[in-house]
């Protein structure tokens, strides 16, 4: 087989088709310097000069998408690497309606991602790989904004929630639709409450899966690459297969569906097969490849693009990673300040 671009390499394995090789793909925060646009742009462009990824994921800070509605970051890092919000914007029933839809063009934070992508289009770096933002869903926002108080809220107060989720899904349309104007391949959609250790299920199915869809829907026909990222464990799997997108990620080696059972029950590409924690911080570069490896094993290496299962711990080695890259026959540059 001839050998692919990395945006047909990504795209025929969300076709389920044959591949030259099985692509990849690894993401990190970058927390001393994404509150810098120019910072951002220009470590995650290194960061896939390191390990040549088949596309390139953007990951701005937490905050930036609900600091413009009132939260406020705080300024430790945790281990993955982001910053929690220090307060919350939501700390009473009465301040969802406080949460209005946001021009993403001039808004802070929604404007700092949109800055980011601008610098980053520019760049030879980025070759033939696709570009994905990260776009929170709107209940994950809705959480982000009033933290604990989310669950209680929705039972007590669904009509206040629901007039902020109307907002916040309104603001992420038209960011999406900036986004992609400005050159974008997709988007990294990333939910966090269709886990029932967050939600019951009739909260999600009520208060997130039709604002999802809505988001989703909003790019299809447009978005080359759309990821639906499942966050966090015992996931209501059902309803996040049946989301309309290209690929689907989700922390495999941590909570089910194991990579073969997902593969079986989605329509395009499983984005997974790496245990970020155990393994790729933790483990061997021996362990790293076997991972890999068996990605390959369980799906056949059809319709998968290996990765972690959520954003890379900040102190993963670089020998793990490397193990990896080199184990899928992947391109490997060594870059000082990354190269370890």
């Amino acid at each position: 087989m001839k050998q692919m671009s990395r945006r047909e390499r990504v795209q025929a394995a969300c076709a389920r088709q044959p591949v030259d090789r099985v692509p990849y793909a690894v993401w990190r925060h970058f927390p001393a310097v994404d509150r810098s646009p120019a910072g951002l742009a220009q470590s995650t462009l290194r960061f896939h000069e390191r390990y040549g990824s088949d596309f390139i994921k953007i990951t701005g800070r937490s905050a930036a998408a609900v600091e413009a509605w009132g939260c406020v970051e705080a300024d430790a890092v945790t281990p993955d690497g982001h910053r929690p919000c220090a307060a919350c914007a939501v700390r009473e029933a009465g301040d969802w309606k406080r949460i209005r839809a946001l021009d993403p063009a001039a808004a802070p934070g929604w404007a700092e991602q949109l800055e980011t992508i601008v610098r980053l289009g520019f760049d030879r770096r980025i070759g033939d790989a696709p570009v994905v933002p990260t776009l929170f869903s709107p209940l994950s926002l809705a959480r982000r904004l009033s933290g604990d108080r989310l669950a209680q809220d929705l039972r007590a107060r669904p009509a206040l929630v629901e007039g902020a989720l109307e907002a916040i899904t309104e603001t992420l349309i038209r960011f999406a639709d900036l986004a992609l104007a400005e050159g974008v391949s997709g988007i990294f959609y990333a939910i966090q409450t269709a886990s029932r250790r967050v939600l019951a299920e009739e909260d999600y199915a009520r208060f997130g899966e039709p604002y999802d869809r809505r988001v989703l829907e909003s790019v299809r026909g447009r978005s080359l690459l759309t990821i639906v990222h499942c966050h966090g464990e015992a996931l209501m799997w059902d309803r996040l297969a049946a989301l309309p997108g290209h690929a689907w990620s989700w922390d495999d080696r941590a909570t089910p569906p194991t990579l073969a059972e997902g593969q079986a029950r989605v329509p395009g590409a499983v984005l997974g097969g790496l245990d970020q924690w155990r393994t790729l911080r933790d483990g061997t570069p021996e362990q790293a490849a076997a991972e890999a490896r068996d990605a390959i094993a369980q799906t056949g290496g059809i319709g998968l693009i290996v990765g972690p299962g959520c954003v890379l711990p900040m102190n993963t080695p670089d020998p793990n990673v490397a193990a990896v890259v080199q184990t899928l026959g992947g391109p490997l540059r060594k870059i000082p300040g990354v190269t370890s």
